[in-house]
């Protein structure tokens, strides 16, 4: 018989945008699931696209692990421990074979499958192949915005081929931009910061970065060297012709904008400079414990503002964020927690 796990309570979208909270349900532990008692989550952008959806809200949870099903090998009780927004593969296809999980047509992911859990909440029960250790000297308050943030940023990284001494561009400096310049300038990177004004020039230093430009200031981008990468953080499309400019030819760029509107590239530059736009979605399991384990060693750490796991909290949360009120991410902490002590 598989033990019945109370899922305690969680916080749900409603069909007018606010958060509520609400008791969970049960789940059963299969034999290769854990249950991570949930201490933080991070909020990310994607998350605002559910507000109104009938679901528990929430994917990029950390916390600890307090069961184990029968046949798990590599996780035991008091393992620190997070997940992303893949839940779940078939093993067995030809993009699961090759280390693309999150390609995988039966993919479990966030705001598709399991809706009745997330990281909003008090526990989560999962595959065990599809959580994450998080590792010895990384703070688990800040650990939360790696899981879905990190590892789509690195993923990104990963993907366009990034190289040592590569002069990449990164547009944007908010929740994804502040990762991707620190996981740049660790890897040798010149990086150059994109950004609307120069409120955030000095932040995108200490963060370091080399360069940066204010668009409004220098809308030509005059005297701006071209990249041989760009990684757009923005949560808007951009003005493709001005960036497809400051690219060196063969160049590549990952668009990371969750957004909705219709794609509409220069033509002729793209053929003729040779350029990639390269769709990028969160990593695979593979590169999200790489990205866990260079963040760890090289002090990679998340800008974060601290809220409390509670209806106020988490609605505070969601309305600023949505307003851009946020440098860089929030992290929500669960009062409810009574495992043992982690840090």
């Amino acid at each position: 018989m598989s033990a019945t796990v109370d899922l305690g309570t969680v916080f749900k979208g409603t069909p007018s945008g606010k958060i509520i909270e609400a008791k969970g349900g049960t789940r059963q532990l299969r034999p290769h699931d854990v249950v991570i008692d949930i201490v933080y989550s991070g909020l990310c952008g994607t998350d605002l696209h559910y507000r109104k959806a009938d679901m528990v809200l929430g994917h990029e949870g950390v916390g600890v692990v307090s069961q184990v099903g029968s046949e798990v090998r590599n996780f035991k009780v008091g393992d620190r421990a997070g997940w992303g927004y893949n839940h779940k593969s078939c093993g067995y296809c030809d993009h699961c074979f090759e280390g693309w999980d999150t390609l995988c047509s039966e993919r479990t992911m966030y705001g598709v499958k399991d809706l009745d859990f997330g990281s909003f909440g008090d526990r989560a029960v999962i595959d065990a192949d599809y959580v994450h250790k998080i590792p010895e000297g990384m703070d688990l308050r800040t650990a939360g915005p790696f899981q879905c943030g990190g590892s789509t940023v690195y993923g990104a990284i990963v993907h366009a081929g990034v190289k040592a001494n590569d002069r990449v561009g990164v547009l944007g400096l908010g929740g994804l931009g502040h990762l991707a310049v620190q996981y740049l300038a660790k890897m040798g990177c010149e990086v150059v910061v994109f950004s609307g004004t120069n409120s955030k020039r000095e932040q995108a230093m200490q963060l370091g970065a080399h360069e940066f430009v204010a668009s409004k200031e220098n809308p030509k981008f005059e005297g701006v060297k071209p990249l041989s990468s760009l990684i757009v953080t923005t949560s808007f499309l951009p003005d493709w012709d001005l960036y497809f400019s400051v690219m060196k030819r063969n160049g590549t760029i990952v668009p990371l904008s969750v957004s909705f509107d219709e794609m509409k590239l220069p033509y002729a530059s793209l053929l003729m400079n040779q350029l990639c736009v390269k769709a990028s979605l969160v990593a695979p399991r593979l590169i999200h414990r790489q990205m866990l384990e260079f963040s760890a060693r090289n002090n990679i750490v998340p800008m974060i503002e601290e809220l409390e796991m509670n209806e106020e909290g988490v609605n505070t949360a969601f309305d600023r964020l949505d307003k851009g009120d946020v440098r860089y991410r929030f992290v929500l902490r669960n009062p409810r927690y009574q495992g043992p002590a982690v840090k």
